[in-house]
């Protein structure tokens, strides 16, 4: 079937990108804050479009592409990142870079790949869908030529990315080997009808993809690109790989894990446990001997990761309601994550604005010359640490609720320990804000209305989200209906 009203959507943030492109050719003396309020517009454009497919049952296109409910929630979900990340650019890219038009084409790419990358019901649109993310991402960690930094954080991107498409590739051409298919329904078939024999090479092919996966949501062990390419990538895009990024990728293992790859789930559910576990440990330990606030963040988010994978681990027992309610909780999860990173990032833009310092040491004093930002930083962290009243807390008791099952109680425990070791690092930086007195002759400082405005909503929902779950996790639960309503006869069979 071809429907191309399926991708109306897409066509519009394409079409935007091409447009702010264009308009920078045509006058390049153009503004660079109003080629971040198109980009805005656009991505508001993006999210109306979509808003129109809630509810409307599934759409393929020829078995690759399929609009429902899920690929609805990560239309809306970019579409939001994207809107934000280009309000925090407004500023800081003004005098950054010579050109900026590409950097603002570059985020809606970035956020179709995104988007392609939850549609997809095949491995090879998958990969493509996958590709066109990364290199985006590619360039936009390095687009601040001058920073030397910058560019080397893309250089190791780019080449630490190559070995993982190329793992990626690897499975994929080790399932259609043995499957003859590589679209997702029909490899789901080929598992069903081994009769729960296990095949070494489906085995290593599904680590292999998910090798490919894990770097892309920065796992560990294949988190080693993260800390450089956070570290030396503008700002906003720091917040980017942040949020898109793993977003994205734990996207496209939804898709593919309930879908292709859960009749054959007790293979790889331990993997991805011990995955998890190591994950969450590294990012954690590593984040408290940090004194660079982006670094620190880079691990803090490994850590986030961690507990995410959870989910997939709980996935693996093949019970269609724990998968269902695990999968909905995700999704609650990344949600929360993703506002409150955003709320952080848009507090760390602001005073980097100010101050040219993103050390943890360059946070002193901040609670008297800018309490605002102080607070917003807070609200964050709690979110993040999974304390009462934060989006975090809710976030991660659905998760760890709907994932608990006998051979994961050990994992969850050691989520529970290590978001208590997480409290450390972010009270390291919670005491320099409001513990120290501000260096000598700094003064309290007014923020710009439009990053103030930003962070109040940010924070409202981080807090909104932690108080009254319930809308925000039935709106993850229609999100993941699609999952299972074709699983569920395979799991039945099973």
């Amino acid at each position: 079937m071809r429907d191309y009203t399926i991708f109306i959507p897409e066509f519009v943030a394409a079409g935007g990108a091409v447009l702010i492109i264009a308009l920078e050719l045509i006058w390049p003396r153009i503004r660079r804050d109003i080629l971040a309020t198109l980009t805005v517009l656009v991505s508001l454009g993006w999210i109306g479009a979509s808003l129109a497919y809630i509810g409307m049952g599934d759409n393929n296109f020829q078995g690759l592409i399929q609009v429902d409910n899920f690929t609805t929630f990560f239309r809306i979900l970019a579409g939001g990142i994207i809107a934000v990340v280009a309000i925090m650019s407004a500023t800081y890219m003004r005098d950054r870079a010579k050109t900026a038009s590409e950097y603002y084409g570059l985020l809606l790419v970035a956020g179709i790949g995104m988007v392609y990358m939850a549609a997809a019901r095949e491995l090879i649109t998958a990969y493509i869908s996958l590709e066109l993310l990364s290199f985006s991402l590619y360039i936009l960690v390095g687009y601040l030529k001058r920073d030397a930094l910058s560019s080397e954080a893309s250089l190791k991107y780019i080449l630490l990315g190559a070995f993982s498409s190329a793992f990626l590739l690897y499975g994929i051409s080790l399932i259609y080997g043995i499957t003859q298919t590589t679209y997702y329904d029909g490899i789901a078939d080929a598992l069903l009808a081994r009769s729960g024999d296990t095949d070494a090479a489906a085995v290593v092919g599904f680590m292999l993809i998910l090798t490919g996966v894990g770097f892309k949501v920065s796992a560990a062990p294949f988190h080693m690109w993260a800390p450089d390419a956070y570290e030396g990538a503008p700002i906003p895009i720091t917040a980017f790989l942040s949020t898109l990024s793993k977003a994205a990728g734990f996207a496209l293992i939804l898709r593919l894990f309930t879908s292709a790859i859960q009749v054959d789930a007790v293979e790889w559910r331990w993997a991805v446990a011990l995955l998890s576990a190591a994950t969450m440990v590294v990012g954690n330990l590593m984040a408290i001997q940090q004194t660079n606030l982006k670094r620190l963040v880079a691990y803090s988010s490994i850590g986030q990761v961690g507990y995410m994978l959870v989910v997939v681990a709980a996935i693996g027992y093949g019970d269609p309601e724990v998968g269902r309610d695990a999968s909905s909780a995700l999704l609650l999860h990344i949600v929360g994550y993703v506002v409150s990173t955003l709320a952080l990032f848009t507090a760390i833009t602001a005073i980097y604005n100010r101050t040219g310092d993103d050390s943890i040491p360059g946070l002193r004093g901040l609670a008297e010359t800018q309490p605002f930002l102080a607070l917003v930083i807070v609200v964050s962290l709690f979110s993040f640490a999974g304390l009462p009243f934060f989006a975090g807390f809710a976030t991660k008791l659905f998760m760890f609720q709907s994932s608990t099952t006998d051979g994961l109680l050990w994992l969850i425990a050691l989520a529970v320990v290590n978001s208590f070791v997480s409290l450390y690092y972010y009270l390291m930086i919670l005491r320099q804000m409001y513990l120290f007195d501000p260096p000598e002759g700094a003064a309290r400082w007014r923020l710009n209305p439009v990053m103030w405005c930003m962070g109040a909503a940010l924070i409202g929902a981080t807090i909104a989200i932690g108080v009254y779950p319930g809308p925000f996790f039935e709106a993850a639960a229609h999100a993941t209906e699609p999952l299972y309503q074709q699983g569920a006869d395979l799991l039945v069979q099973r």
